[in-house]
């Protein structure tokens, strides 16, 4: 069986994480408490045979940024504002929500690159390689000036502050640390499994799976970076699970130290009481999988019924 990997992401005023068999989500609700819920994933499609093949389990990654992830978020936002009772994920105004995000995401880094890329060739007079690597560059551009500007919002700060503190737990569990708010700020708001390396990676791949891809018709092109948006990201995933088992290796530390570099973008030193709700969300996952987290204390308060359903059933 492969080495498994804890993660997870930022929500609103907390923290995910996921393990093998549970996800758990811990905010801080305006009363100071730290709320957690937790809840099985569905073995369909994280333990699974496919789930654990080379390539394809990158697919598990997308799963967990456009529906797991999108989930955390719209619970933590109703535990943040004091919602006594949470409605989840839930009905067609949830999935129009994400129908919406999704649509404004491709919109944004695939259809509009790839329209003034082709674009190019006619008013420029660019040949077809060159509106590639122009493309790939756009787009590059597009995702860095994005994260630029959501990190100028005040409530996006805090949220990236929280992406630190999920960072920081992550890289003290894997160092085998006693945890406690205390120990775990020793360590660093970065790390090489970061989803803003995946996505930087993503960008950067997808540059080079694209260049034989310039048909003459736009559409067609479009259609061809839809295609191979799961490829690009399996390929991105490999090399994200390389990054971090031979990151001390010379030549790897310079394939990373782009992603590092710009998650200084995203992630922001954390309080000592965003590290103590990053603690407790991981502690459920871990314990799930048999497992403890030394040094730590059970200081959270479970959310009464109904339960927002985090990951889909099985």
């Amino acid at each position: 069986m492969s080495e498994f990997y804890y993660g997870g992401q930022a929500v609103i005023e907390g923290v995910m994480m996921r393990g093998q068999r549970r996800v758990a989500v811990a905010v801080r609700n305006p009363e100071g408490e730290i709320v957690v819920h937790e809840e099985p994933l569905p073995e369909r499609i994280y333990r699974s045979a496919w789930s654990r093949m080379p390539f394809l389990r990158g697919l598990v990654l997308l799963w967990d940024a456009l529906v797991l992830g999108t989930k955390a978020l719209m619970w933590s936002a109703d535990v943040a504002m004091g919602e006594e009772e949470t409605q989840g994920f839930s009905g067609p105004v949830a999935w129009g929500t994400l129908a919406l995000s999704l649509a404004l995401g491709i919109a944004l880094f695939f259809l509009l690159p790839t329209g003034v890329a082709h674009l190019s060739e006619s008013w420029l007079g660019l040949s077809k390689y060159t509106s590639a690597m122009l493309e790939g560059v756009f787009r590059l551009i597009l995702f860095i000036a994005y994260l630029v500007i959501i990190a100028r919002s005040e409530e996006i700060k805090r949220v990236f502050m929280y992406h630190g503190a999920e960072h920081k737990t992550i890289n003290a569990y894997e160092a085998g640390e006693i945890m406690t708010p205390e120990n775990v700020a020793k360590y660093s708001t970065r790390h090489t499994r970061c989803g803003t390396s995946f996505l930087l990676f993503v960008v950067l791949i997808s540059i080079i799976l694209f260049i034989p891809l310039q048909f003459d018709i736009w559409w067609l092109r479009l259609i061809s970076r839809l295609f191979l948006i799961p490829v690009v990201a399996g390929i991105s995933y490999e090399v994200l699970r390389l990054s971090t088992r031979y990151q001390q290796n010379p030549l790897m530390k310079l394939v990373i130290s782009p992603g590092l570099a710009m998650q200084r973008l995203t992630t922001r030193e954390p309080t000592l009481d965003m590290l103590e709700v990053a603690i407790q969300a991981l502690a459920p996952v871990v314990a799930a999988d048999g497992l403890t987290l030394p040094g730590v204390e059970d200081e959270r308060v479970e959310m009464g019924s109904p339960h927002p359903e985090l990951a889909p059933s099985a």
